[in-house]
């Protein structure tokens, strides 16, 4: 089955961009907005509109297949690709990319999926969102092509088991860290809630106080809310780096402080993302390294998430043989072409390290629906509820697509059993 036609479509992701560096810096908010000037290049505030741009693929049996380019939240930071505008891209795009995908075969995903990410432009990889986008309707075009579930092609490229089960669930609250907690509590999410604590003064607390509060309200919340003893979330907070900076990055502090968070935390196991942010690769591996050292040196079980500066393949390859952390959170805009967020999964789960799903609040229902397809085919420890920063809208379209993938799965493992 060839590729016919390739079109390009603007659109708008779930969330807006936000300049990371500008923000941990202190940027003060009016509203939604936030007040002050951008720091990262190529931003022009600090927030901006998140954009997206769908790659709609026709296929000789009239079908079209879609995938949409996104690009994290926090473009620019943490050594990732530029911010993601369609009008920078979409004429480059349509340039360059459409005649290289007609008459394409797309029986295969995998090797179409590597071709696109050796592509460059001006001696560089084209950019990550355009990857990605890219590789979502090619997999698409794959399963259209051969009458199979995007998690059936995976599985079968992959050799993987096909594996219905649920996989957990984890909801990013964002700044509405107190409501959001009550509706996860409420629909049983797995992991819980992210809190979005990436400021020193208004959400850690200079001596790291408000997090301290916050993890001991989060503990009685659940308790109070859950109804039964059977529910039993995992509490995940990602802090964007701000408890380094209140301690000098001093790891035995560090390790002090996690633990006293993990008294707070009680019954519920305790994952704590970005803890620090030293501004490179090699120090970052190291100081986490430092830090899981320190925190089994005095008994915690705190578990430690790596987040930034961990963001291509090679990069979560190089935390993962470090054994720095003990979850990878595997950021698949940041990836490019998701056939490497497919075998990144696969790279921690054969090196003993959790892998976490993620990617960002600022992607498409789409992009979160290939996601929860390879999800699906590789079983990661983790996966994010995505796209937006509201949680229910993530829920419906991730757990939705989730239970329709297990129907049908089941529905063909019967018939197949019937038929033999």
């Amino acid at each position: 089955m060839k590729i016919t036609n390739v079109e390009f479509s603007a659109g708008v992701s779930s969330f807006y961009f936000d300049d990371q560096a500008a923000i941990k810096s202190g940027a003060g908010m009016d509203g939604f907005i936030y007040v002050g000037s951008a720091t990262t290049p190529g931003f022009d505030a600090i927030r901006q509109s998140g954009e997206a741009i769908s790659v709609l693929i026709e296929l000789e049996n009239g079908q079209w297949a879609e995938g949409d380019c996104a690009a994290v939240q926090y473009s620019g930071a943490g050594g990732r690709d530029p911010l993601f505008t369609a009008d920078r891209y979409i004429p480059w795009m349509r340039s360059v990319l459409r005649p290289l995908l007609i008459g394409r075969d797309v029986t295969k995903f995998a090797e179409n999926a590597r071709l696109i990410d050796e592509l460059t432009e001006d001696g560089r990889q084209i950019h990550t969102a355009i990857r990605y986008g890219l590789s979502q309707a090619l997999l698409d075009a794959t399963a259209k092509a051969t009458n199979r579930l995007k998690v059936e092609v995976v599985c079968d490229e992959y050799g993987l088991p096909i594996d219905a089960s649920p996989l957990k669930l984890f909801g990013q609250s964002g700044d509405d860290r107190y409501n959001a907690v009550d509706k996860m509590i409420m629909k049983r999410v797995d992991a819980l809630p992210h809190g979005l604590i990436n400021n020193v003064s208004t959400k850690l607390g200079e001596n790291g106080g408000r997090l301290q509060e916050y993890v001991t309200w989060l503990t009685q919340r659940i308790k109070k809310l859950r109804g039964s003893a059977a529910y039993q979330p995992t509490i995940h907070i990602d802090v964007y780096g701000t408890i380094g900076l209140i301690f000098q990055n001093d790891p035995v502090a560090i390790a002090r402080y996690l633990r006293e968070l993990e008294e707070r935390a009680g019954q519920f196991p305790l994952y704590i993302e970005g803890p620090v942010d030293v501004g490179n690769k090699q120090d970052q591996i190291a100081l986490l390294g430092a830090i899981k050292r320190q925190l089994r040196d005095i008994g915690s079980e705190v578990r430690i998430v790596a987040d930034e500066w961990c963001n291509t393949y090679q990069d979560i390859a190089d935390f993962v043989d470090a054994q720095c952390c003990d979850m990878v959170q595997i950021k698949t805009p940041d990836l490019g072409s998701i056939h490497n967020a497919i075998e990144a999964v696969l790279y921690c789960h054969s090196h003993g390290v959790e892998a976490y799903l993620g990617g960002t609040c600022n992607e498409t229902d789409v992009s979160a629906r290939a996601c929860l397809h390879i999800a699906q085919a590789t079983r990661p420890q983790r996966v994010l509820i995505k796209p937006g920063m509201g949680f229910d809208e993530g829920l419906t379209i991730v757990a939705n697509e989730m239970r329709r993938n297990q129907t049908i799965l089941q529905a063909k493992h019967a018939t197949a059993g019937v038929a033999q």
